[in-house]
């Protein structure tokens, strides 16, 4: 086992320093010896032939297990060595790629009661686990860093500003937010614009702090949160933005999604989608995050949304691709659990802490070393709705940072 491990894993890292020592204590290194050195240990012969054989699943699983542990760095400096490899893939595992990409529209069939159960699965969690490491308003999404020393609040306060802008949103709009999370974006809407906002989850959990604070602020009469799936839900709307839900959607409903989108918008709405994508076109869902973190989820790539757009009849109006935005979101989760990471402990146990470890250094990872980023589309349903350069979103901006000067300091329950 020795030699394989060794000869895989030479032919795979080449940049960076990694050294591994075996089950049976042998040792060797792997790369150029560029970078900060980064040794780890596998525990068990099982998992090393795990990894050989899976190495998409398995690393994880066993980084989760205990049988694979870091001795000198922590799990991000390895997966940021293993993640910024020439190949983005081990030769070996290739194959098992292309077994995935043929079986992706199954894992990806997200009817309604499959929709509900995945969104269950990762988002009714003990809510007391998401504030550990989110900011006071539980923005669960990427942030928006308008400069490198922006606190994780401050940024995610300007991802909602910046959303906010590109809708132009006013008084007495109606507003559907689709995917709502902890309604953190639809209050800012109803309070800072005076809009009449909708916001709809599949998360009884959510569902359930979004109204209390809804209450709390109260903004009940403007914000209302329904447990309601896209496809079910009444309209119009002058606006419709979807932040960090499109993700769960599935290739297979993507025409079902933005058909039913612009069955809901007003003839001179406008709606903002941020999702997460990739940079390099049709892939599949990792193995590992589908299986313990996102079931039935997909990051798409931009050739795979727009000409759904485009079928449905509906414009695009602007794209803006955040690049490096997610990779300074997750850094920020990342240490704030690893400080409270005890907590996490408690509530739940020592494998479900290096699970949530695993899944925020590889995110992060996969958005700093990869291929991964974020996109804002802006959509329209005909020409001459939103103005004609960009300019406007900057004076939106400045509009609605005078507006929340001058309100109340920030909700309470949020924050738990």
């Amino acid at each position: 086992m020795d030699r394989l491990l060794r000869y895989f894993l030479k032919q795979f890292i080449r940049r960076g320093l990694m050294t591994f020592t075996t089950a049976s204590g042998a040792t060797f290194s792997c790369g150029d010896g560029t970078g900060e050195p980064v040794a780890v240990r596998f525990l068990t012969t099982d998992a090393e032939r795990r990894v050989l054989l899976n190495p998409e699943l398995a690393l994880g699983e066993v980084y989760m297990d205990g049988s694979f542990v870091v001795e000198r760095g922590s799990i991000v400096d390895a997966l940021a060595i293993l993640m910024s490899q020439p190949e983005i893939l081990p030769r070996w595992a290739k194959l098992q790629w292309w077994l995935r990409y043929f079986v992706r529209h199954a894992q990806q069939f997200n009817p309604r009661p499959r929709s509900k159960d995945n969104v269950a699965r990762h988002y009714d969690l003990d809510g007391r686990l998401y504030s550990l490491f989110l900011d006071a308003d539980k923005q669960y999404s990427c942030a928006y860093f308008e400069t490198p020393d922006d606190s994780l609040d401050d940024a995610q306060l300007a991802k909602k500003r910046h959303v906010a802008a590109k809708l132009l949103v006013g008084p007495g709009d109606r507003v559907l937010d689709i995917g709502s999370g902890w309604g953190g974006l639809g209050l800012y809407l109803a309070e800072m614009t005076g809009a009449d906002v909708t916001g709809i989850t599949l998360s009884t959990e959510q569902l359930q702090v979004s109204n209390d604070r809804a209450a709390e602020k109260n903004l009940t009469r403007s914000a209302k949160f329904l447990l309601e799936d896209y496809r079910d839900i009444p309209g119009p709307f002058d606006r419709i933005v979807s932040v960090g839900m499109f993700e769960h959607v599935g290739v297979d409903f993507y025409e079902t999604y933005f058909r039913r989108c612009a069955e809901l918008l007003s003839d001179d709405g406008v709606m903002v989608l941020h999702s997460i994508g990739r940079s390099d076109g049709p892939d599949v869902t990792n193995p590992w995050i589908a299986k313990y973190i996102f079931p039935g989820g997909y990051i798409p790539a931009l050739s795979e949304v727009i000409p759904v757009i485009e079928r449905v009849g509906l414009l695009v109006c602007d794209i803006e691709i955040l690049r490096l935005h997610y990779a300074e979101t997750l850094k920020a989760w990342r240490e704030r659990f690893m400080a409270r990471r005890d907590e996490a402990v408690r509530l739940y146990d020592e494998r479900f802490a290096r699970m949530w470890e695993f899944y925020l250094a590889s995110s992060e990872m996969a958005f700093r070393k990869q291929n991964l980023m974020n996109f804002q589309i802006q959509i329209t349903k005909r020409q001459g709705v939103v103005p004609m350069t960009r300019d406007y979103i900057t004076r939106e901006e400045t509009k609605l940072r005078g507006i929340e000067r001058g309100k109340r300091p920030r909700l309470q329950i949020a924050g738990g």
